[in-house]
């Protein structure tokens, strides 16, 4: 099997698990997009992320592409979210708890699926994949997704895709090739992410800090380097006091204020 069949099978396995998924979360089409596994900025996360972020040959031994997608909530999801003034949408809570399973699923098939064609897979949980002091992250899906071309971060430190950021990431290591969009002299060029946030691209937009419940985004001092602009300590007990209030088995440790947003369903920068 050669690398676009490769794609395909992918492509396919994801789009049909969302169709299928049985959920009351309803979903937009996933987002699917390749990157080399040695391409440099994997590399570059150890000292933008985390010291210890593992490479992808560290996950899959022989790794040779990565695969990363997103998966956009339906509008009404985050419409829910955006009316609920006070408080979490349950409507936001339960996507975050079936798209976390979901993902699970599109992984374990896709393991699968692969195995037959005898290419190997690994995957990492989509969340929860973190130190629960430090909150670092050693397999970041979001800083994944960006290398493979699927977005860039806003201020609000969610990766905004050409569906917006509303949604769950995936991602997986292949031993594989797949296709990459840039190919120079047989070399992978990597594309540099397009800018989808008004507030990098303009200053006109800090509509995601305003709505912070509790003020963990730092408007002074945002950048485009992941979390610096972000008190994940304050982010994570405001997260963690909504599981509460919850109270369900698997908590919805969410909050989502932060993501219903101009750039909720589409870059908000256009051109």
């Amino acid at each position: 099997m050669n690398s676009e069949e490769l794609a395909e099978v992918i492509n396919t396995t994801i789009r049909g698990e969302v169709t299928e998924a049985g959920t009351a979360t309803g979903y937009r089409e996933p987002l699917v997009r390749f990157a080399a596994a040695d391409d440099p900025r994997f590399l570059g996360l150890r000292r933008i992320v985390e010291p210890s972020h593992m490479l992808p040959h560290e996950l899959l031994p022989g790794a040779r592409s990565v695969v990363a997608y997103f998966l956009p909530f339906s509008r009404w999801v985050v419409e829910a979210n955006a009316r609920h003034q006070e408080q979490i949408a349950p409507e936001w809570a339960t996507a975050y708890l079936e798209t976390n399973i979901l993902i699970g699923r599109i992984n374990a098939r896709l393991i699968a699926a692969l195995a037959e064609q005898g290419v190997g897979a690994a995957a990492q949980p989509a969340t929860h994949n973190f130190d629960p002091v430090s909150l670092v992250c050693r397999w970041a899906h979001k800083s994944v997704a960006v290398i493979a071309g699927l977005g860039s971060f806003g201020v609000h430190q969610m990766v905004i895709t050409d569906a917006g950021c509303a949604g769950r990431f995936g991602s997986l290591v292949l031993d594989a090739d797949l296709p990459l969009p840039a190919v120079e002299a047989g070399a992978f060029t990597p594309v540099e992410p397009k800018q989808r946030c008004l507030y990098f691209h303009n200053g006109s937009c800090l509509e995601c800090v305003q709505r912070c419940p509790v003020g963990a985004l730092d408007a002074n001092r945002p950048t485009e380097i992941p979390f610096r602009g972000l008190d994940k300590q304050l982010c994570r007990h405001h997260q963690k006091t909504v599981a509460q209030k919850y109270g369900v088995v698997s908590p919805a440790d969410v909050c989502g204020k932060c993501a219903i947003g101009p750039c909720s369903f589409e870059s908000a920068v256009t051109g």
